[in-house]
């Protein structure tokens, strides 16, 4: 999920297929996805590996996709696809129902109801299946098997936190030294040691000795990022109210295999449906969008741009926008969260080139309040996950006053990935005219300042 350097320029170009990346779990590098070495949208790729998801270019389509002539007369079109297979270049069009799906049967209804009807379908009813691909790999710290099945000596360390916070006083320091460096492997090793050592709960223990937000911190860096996200999820709809920021933060633009991993662990550790607890706190369109989100069907990151499928969904965009009467914010929703990030740019690119507007000024004037959030943060992180980041760590400081929860949880989110944290360090110095430390250092102070610069740093 993490894109590092705007991409801009025009589709992909075509070529031999790029290098497969390495399985997310070697080295623990891994992170939100950066694209393949050239393959950049229009731009070279940025150095750094992204957080969470594998690059989005793709081996060139067999013939027939991306730019390939058309198959001779008389020779047939080769077998037929699965449902929701991408169509290819030079084939022709399916006879009826959506761009790249056959028809659908009697009596079912394919794709987003229709404009005013907000009753979503069931999981997993909308639309085909999204077309097929290699996987994306969870993101560091999301897949329990790789967790469990990976256990460093973290010892030493369960050793030091227990020191600084047994008897009188604590020690922040070096709570602070040990912890705001940890991977999430090392975070997960950490709280296992110290429970087997001590037989005592770190996260209670943590708890207990510190107060605020730089107990915020230390809580969350001790949970690792999937555990963190669940509980950021539940704070978030529980009692009166909903945290939409939080909601967006979690779950626009993951990975199909991150928010599987969410949505299990959320069952297992709140025995509740995290379908269930957003259908229970939201409403009309932006519920059924939340539920496509996690219905984990968004196109794998293999799966390629494809100029034809591009046109058509600028198209079905364009008309989905429409006026108070005819707007269909189901349709958008479905298209914009069930596309990979490198077809969002394409989608962005064709969008601007047709209409003579950026796509987020569309959306900006189509939709309000909470979808229309969700919808330019799903737009922003396809283009760079870490100038996103940047502007949301502005976001949480500017104004009247700090959103110190934001900025807590933004912060260690985003320091997962030590690349990635760099990079937004980079991408805010580029945005802001200033040091990202020397930001926090006018907003907040004490150990909680010293926690934050620690995981920037």
């Amino acid at each position: 999920m993490s894109y590092y350097g705007q991409q801009q320029g025009g589709y992909p170009g075509q070529g031999q297929p790029p290098p497969v990346p390495p399985h997310p779990n070697q080295q623990y590098q891994q992170g939100y996805g950066a694209p393949p070495p050239q393959q950049g949208w229009g731009q070279p790729p940025p150095q750094h590996q992204p957080y969470g998801q594998q690059g989005y270019g793709a081996p060139p389509p067999a013939q027939g996709q991306w730019g390939q002539p058309p198959p001779p007369q008389n020779q047939q079109w080769g077998p037929p696809q699965p449902y929701g297979q991408q169509q290819g270049y030079g084939q022709p069009p399916p006879p009826q129902g959506q761009w790249g799906q056959p028809p659908p049967p009697q009596n079912q209804q394919w794709g987003a109801p229709p404009p005013g009807q907000f009753n979503a379908p069931p999981p997993g009813q909308y639309g085909a299946p999204p077309p097929s691909g290699p996987p994306t790999q969870p993101s560091l710290g999301y897949d329990l098997n790789m967790l469990h099945n990976t256990r460093l000596p973290m010892n030493a360390e369960a050793e030091g936190l227990r020191k600084a916070m047994k008897g009188m006083g604590t020690d922040e320091k070096a709570l602070i030294r040990i912890l705001a460096k940890l991977d999430p492997v090392q975070a997960n090793s950490v709280r296992e040691d110290f429970h087997r050592m001590y037989q005592r709960d770190l996260t209670a223990d943590i708890k207990s000795e510190t107060s605020g937000y730089f107990e915020k911190g230390l809580v969350a860096i001790v949970r690792g990022p999937l555990f963190n996200d669940v509980h950021a999820l539940r704070d978030a709809m529980k009692g009166i109210g909903t945290k939409e920021n939080v909601l967006n933060d979690v779950l626009v633009g993951r990975s199909n295999a991150d928010i599987n991993a969410i949505k299990t662990q959320y069952q297992n550790t709140f025995s509740r449906s995290l379908e269930s607890d957003l259908r229970s706190d939201l409403s009309a369109a932006t519920e059924q969008m939340f539920v496509m989100i996690i219905s984990a069907r968004r196109n794998e990151d293999s799966v390629p741009v494809i100029p034809q499928q591009i046109q058509q969904d600028v198209t079905d965009l364009q008309a989905s926008f429409g006026n108070m009467v005819t707007k269909n914010p189901v349709q958008a929703c479905q298209i914009l969260t069930s596309r990979n990030d490198a077809q969002l740019r394409a989608i962005a690119h064709e969008y601007q080139s047709k209409f003579s507007k950026p796509l987020v000024d569309a959306l900006k004037s189509t939709f309000s309040g909470h979808m229309e959030d969700a919808l330019i943060l799903l737009v922003a992180r396809a283009y760079s996950r870490a100038a996103s980041d940047a502007k949301q760590l502005e976001d949480a400081m500017a104004g009247m006053g700090t959103k110190d929860e934001l900025l807590v949880q933004r912060i260690i989110r985003a320091h997962w990935n030590r690349d990635h944290i760099r990079q937004v360090g980079i991408e805010y110095q580029k945005l802001y005219k200033r040091d990202l430390i020397s930001r926090l250092k006018g907003e907040i102070r004490g150990d909680y300042l010293r926690l934050m610069t620690a995981c920037v740093e």
